[in-house]
């Protein structure tokens, strides 16, 4: 008597090798996306930081303007001074404080870097705790810098402009490139490569020499 084979049954469903190889391939694509939003992340606080520099950097740009007949004056704005984050000349009261700039006199030398140093601490916006407020409104470690470029000479027949370089710098997130500028150089690292940094030159002209 012949007897027939039943048919097997076809196997459905996935293999645990399958669903490892699964797992593995979205690991792969879960860590390539931390990484790009990590990169992201970097790239916007760069930007935020570049940003807030040149918003600062116009600010004593403007000052100067303001205030021609002392930026005419290279003793006014000495070279190598530093203000900001770390500074040591105008690090004592009065300059920590909103209050006690307006006592050095609207208009002034003093005034501009009392207030032009407390922004570069983040005085514009302040993170209030129980301890203490503390000023974040500013890049990390901002530091600003005045340098005379040429000094004014008035003497008749010469009569050259003085010209200034204002330099904002900070600390990056990233290694880059070295500026040039030396405004905060070895203030963030020994090779300087997390160092950014804006700057101008403005030339403030002599109207009455002849």
């Amino acid at each position: 008597m012949l007897t027939r084979e039943r048919p097997r049954a076809r196997q459905t469903g996935t293999t645990m090798l399958e669903v490892l190889v699964t797992i593995v391939i979205l690991a792969f694509g879960m860590l390539g996306l931390a990484g790009l939003q990590l990169k992201t992340g970097t790239a916007e606080m760069e930007s935020y930081q570049r940003t807030q520099a040149l918003v600062l950097m116009n600010d004593m740009v403007e000052r100067i303007t303001a205030n021609r007949n002392n930026a005419a004056n290279a003793a006014d704005y000495p070279s190598a001074t530093v203000w900001g984050t770390g500074d040591t000349t105008y690090d004592a009261t009065p300059y920590h404080t909103a209050t006690d700039c307006s006592t050095l006199g609207a208009g002034t030398k003093e005034y501009d870097w009392c207030e032009w140093t407390r922004a570069l601490k983040g005085s514009s916006e302040t993170i209030v705790s129980p301890s203490a407020t503390s000023p974040v409104g500013a890049m990390i470690g901002a530091r600003g810098c005045i340098s005379t470029i040429q000094a004014k000479d008035e003497t008749p027949g010469i009569c050259k402009p003085g010209i200034y370089e204002v330099a904002v710098a900070w600390q990056g997130l990233a290694s880059g490139s070295v500026p040039g500028n030396a405004c905060g150089q070895g203030l963030y690292g020994p090779d300087d490569s997390v160092r950014r940094l804006v700057a101008t030159r403005i030339t403030v002209g002599l109207p009455s020499c002849n």
